[in-house]
């Protein structure tokens, strides 16, 4: 087996080394580290991931600086050519940003920070993040945002409906939405299935030996289903 994959990191990032050391747990095979400026990515990359963190320190509008950096038109590239592409909360903000996906991230519902353990539940089963699972199992994976609320016109919402590109929602809503988000969306899959955007941080949820302390290791199955589905692995 070979896997290839990318972490890009851009001023204000704080989840690259942890999206790194999450991938390379799950595929046994180094990551290669890019920066912002830099205008290519390595050829033959299976995956590139965008981080968590507080890109260019949120100013303007979350992700939307980032999004106008120089690897971010080698990375457009690559996603239209079908390379897979994960944005993790600050990462989520730069593919809607970057036109990737659709809709926007906005301040939360009741102007707070949320950190904490979000219970997801699976919508999509057919994309390579989330092939290994069943339609309505509930995931727990940590959440840690200001900005996540997804929204996104009536048409667009009825179309990623309609074409089954609703990844995630948030599940534990018997008090109310988690972050405001419509429809509790907290993960968007591009038409074509192979780029995800998701609030929630799978790479804080993979070790095993820590689930009791963190609460879930369910992010590594979303890593090996990348893995499975990528590579065969």
């Amino acid at each position: 087996m070979s896997f290839k994959a990318a972490v890009i990191t851009f001023p204000g990032s704080n989840c690259d080394r942890d999206m790194a050391v999450a991938i390379e747990a799950v595929s046994g095979e180094p990551v290669t580290r890019v920066w912002h400026r830099d205008s290519a990515l390595p050829a033959g990359l299976d995956l590139i991931a965008l981080p968590g963190g507080f890109s260019y320190g949120d100013y303007l509008r979350c992700g939307a600086m980032a999004a106008k950096s120089p690897i971010m038109r080698a990375l457009v590239a690559e996603a239209h050519k079908g390379v897979a592409v994960l944005g993790v909360c600050n990462g989520f903000q730069v593919l809607t940003e970057s036109g990737l996906l659709p809709g926007a991230l906005m301040r939360n519902q009741g102007q707070r920070f949320i950190c904490r353990t979000a219970t997801l539940a699976v919508a999509n089963t057919s994309s390579p993040f989330t092939h290994g699972f069943d339609k309505g199992e509930e995931l727990r994976i940590p959440v840690a945002h200001h900005d996540g609320n997804y929204f996104a016109d009536p048409a667009t919402l009825d179309a990623l409906e309609a074409e089954d590109r609703v990844a995630f929602r948030y599940a534990d809503t018997a008090h109310g939405s988690l972050n405001g988000s419509q429809r509790n969306i907290a993960g968007v899959l591009s038409a074509d299935g192979r780029v995800l955007g998701m609030m929630p941080h799978p790479e804080r949820a993979i070790d095993p030996v820590a689930h009791p302390a963190l609460g879930s290791d369910d992010g590594r199955r979303i890593f090996g289903n990348i893995l499975k589905a990528l590579v065969g692995a």
